[in-house]
């Protein structure tokens, strides 16, 4: 049975957008490219190994318009596996599919899970909005997130108000690395958050 991880930096706040760098979407949002300053040789290979992993990738559509601008271009083993895995753009509008290997998802919540049969380990980066509907719809296995030292008190958040409440466990123990940041893996529970009164007896 396949997976689907979802596969995100984030920061002390909770914020996912523009991590990487401004694009045309983040006009108005002051700290695009957040996560620069945290990268380190050792987090860095782990990044390229877990992408490895993977065998295809599901991303939303204004995700998937960054990186089909960038990715195709790069040959490195990040390029690599991106350029000769398939890719699944989520939109009910009409993307440019010129990204070799693309095929346009119109229902996420209908048809990811057939996605996420057909491959190994389908990963989502970014995408802010699909994931939304990949959590309400019970559809991400695994949370892997790479959490950086910083508080930017604005932008997209991977959690806003009115997620669906779920939980999660550990599925291995948290990693720190030397630039900064923390990498978490989080295994879905099935089932609500539960709640108790700490230290009652």
């Amino acid at each position: 049975m396949g997976e689907l991880h979802v596969q995100m930096n984030i920061t002390l706040d909770g914020v996912i957008q523009a991590n990487g760098g401004p694009s045309e979407q983040d006009a108005g949002f002051g700290y695009a490219g957040w996560e620069a300053p945290y990268g380190d040789d050792e987090s860095g290979a782990l990044v390229v190994a877990d992408i490895q992993r993977s065998d295809a990738l599901l991303l939303g559509r204004t995700t998937y318009d960054i990186w089909r601008g960038y990715w195709p271009f790069q040959r490195d083993p990040i390029g690599d596996v991106f350029n000769n895995q398939p890719k699944y753009v989520a939109s009910r509008g009409t993307p440019e599919l010129s990204w070799e290997g693309s095929t346009q998802v119109r229902d996420a919540a209908a048809d990811v899970g057939a996605i996420r049969e057909r491959h190994r380990e389908t990963h989502v980066w970014g995408s802010a909005d699909l994931c939304q509907t990949l959590f309400r719809e019970g559809l991400v296995d695994q949370v892997n997130l790479w959490v950086c030292p910083v508080v930017v008190g604005e932008g997209k958040k991977l959690w806003p108000a009115g997620t669906m409440p779920s939980r999660y466990e550990l599925a291995e123990p948290p990693r720190a690395f030397p630039g900064g940041s923390i990498l978490l893996r989080y295994r879905h529970v099935d089932g609500p958050p539960e709640t108790g009164i700490s230290g009652a007896s």
